[in-house]
């Protein structure tokens, strides 16, 4: 598979996914300043991928520093810190890595490193939470795929694939897991206005795997349920609140509203970094309002009339009452959601 993204020495390299399918190019990255801008220019985008680009980000940051003792550094890692989590609001996984990254500074700093030192540990950190994702997304396709029947017709909305993490993907690593077992598996893409990244990421990546893949527009997502041609609904999130409310590309909240109409099983799939407990329901995520540009122009054509007020928030909310299961790197988690997602971080440190 492409790598989304991935340390050169002192380059973040990341692949273009503003130009894809069309070109396969790549952004070479060598401040943590490039790495924000890439961030929010969508050159990357997928929850967790922003996470692990935000935290490399940081690393390389500190690995460039010129500061002079171990408080001037802790004071432009901060700056880096917050210059990264001003990116993009809603993803919680950037949240999450910014926060461990502060965890690891902070405990070598209190051990009395240098910033050599810190600087490794951080550049430690990064590669970890990349290595992490990889492995919890392969995980998170095994658990998935046993709820996908051999012959099954998977709608997927927006791209939760290899592009949007580390690798493999979450609701694509499900499919890919399938296929992986053997099993004959079709899936349907969702275009995904405006940025439409099922039409160019989502076909693309299924295509270059050989997975039979049909790309559909949102509006056409009910008829072809009431057809009876989908069985399975797989997305994945950016983030899910406490209670199970999840936030997905925008249209999501719309395909599983049609979901329960026709009764096709919902599924959401995301590792437990996407989980913000100290979120208590859907209405308390914040929602990205991007660019009105991604709503008006295809390219440099415009679509819309001169003097048309736009609206362009990048999510919506799934209320957990339509979603079937939680599909995780430790496991399908069910409703009643407010008592089985903390349940699922027993053992575990509750994410930021």
């Amino acid at each position: 598979m492409l790598p989304t993204i991935e340390r050169q020495g002192d380059v973040i390299v990341m692949v273009d996914q503003r130009k894809l399918p069309g070109q396969e190019l790549y952004v070479r990255c060598r401040t943590p300043q490039e790495v924000a801008k890439a961030i929010r220019t969508m050159v990357i985008r997928g929850a967790p991928a922003i996470g692990v680009a935000a935290a490399m980000g940081i690393a390389l940051g500190m690995r460039r520093s010129t500061a002079k003792g171990t408080r001037q550094f802790a004071v432009e890692f901060q700056k880096i810190c917050d210059m990264m989590a001003a990116t993009r609001p809603t993803a919680v996984n950037l949240f999450w890595a910014i926060d461990r990254m502060k965890r690891v500074f902070a405990q070598a700093a209190q051990a009395g490193e240098s910033t050599e030192e810190i600087a490794s540990r951080l550049d430690r950190e990064a590669q970890l939470i990349h290595d992490e994702d990889v492995a919890s997304c392969r995980a998170m396709g095994g658990h998935g795929a046993t709820i996908v029947p051999d012959g099954a017709r998977v709608l997927t909305h927006c791209n939760a694939g290899a592009l949007a993490t580390a690798g493999y993907g979450s609701a694509l690593g499900v499919i890919r897991a399938a296929v992986e077992q053997g099993k004959n598996v079709a899936v349907f893409a969702d275009e995904t206005r405006p940025f439409l990244q099922g039409a160019r990421l989502t076909a693309w990546e299924l295509v270059r795997d050989g997975i039979n893949t049909t790309v559909i527009t949102e509006s056409m997502a009910g008829p072809i349920m009431r057809a009876g041609e989908i069985d399975l609904i797989v997305v994945g999130a950016d983030r899910i609140a406490a209670n199970g409310d999840t936030a997905n590309k925008i249209g999501t909240y719309t395909v599983a509203v049609l979901a329960l109409e026709h009764n096709v099983p919902f599924y959401v799939a995301a590792p437990l970094s996407t989980v913000d407990l100290s979120t208590p329901d859907g209405d308390r995520i914040p929602i990205e309002e991007r660019d009105q540009r991604e709503v008006t122009h295809l390219g440099s054509s415009r679509l819309t009339p001169e003097g048309a007020k736009i609206r362009n928030p990048a999510f919506d909310i799934t209320p957990h009452r339509y979603i079937a299961g939680i599909i995780t790197e430790r496991g399908i988690i069910r409703p009643p959601y407010s008592t089985t997602l903390r349940e699922a971080f027993a053992d575990l440190a509750a994410p930021a």
